[in-house]
């Protein structure tokens, strides 16, 4: 099964939302009409999913990686290094 178009989007979207001005949060309800946890919570399935990886296999696993580091740093009661005590980049 292939990924839809959204996640295709979305996918997309991970990989140059940085150069946007403004904030993530805001890009994210402009551009797919969701809250950031909504979103976070499609992208956190979506990295998941083999055919992700072969979609935008550097995406993908730089978002693996990142998730891998907020999960590790708050099993061990800190924040992940360079980001905000959520765990995302602040912009």
């Amino acid at each position: 099964m292939g990924l839809s178009e959204r996640e295709r989007a979305i996918l997309d979207f991970e990989r140059s939302w940085w150069q946007q001005p403004g904030r993530k949060d805001d890009a994210i309800r402009e551009t797919f009409g969701l809250s950031a946890s909504r979103y976070r919570q499609l992208l956190s399935a979506l990295i998941g999913r083999p055919d992700a990886d072969d979609f935008d296999p550097l995406v993908v696993r730089r978002l693996r990686r990142d998730r891998d580091l907020r999960r590790r740093a708050r099993f061990e009661g800190r924040t992940a290094r360079g980001t905000g005590g959520d765990g995302w980049r602040a912009t």
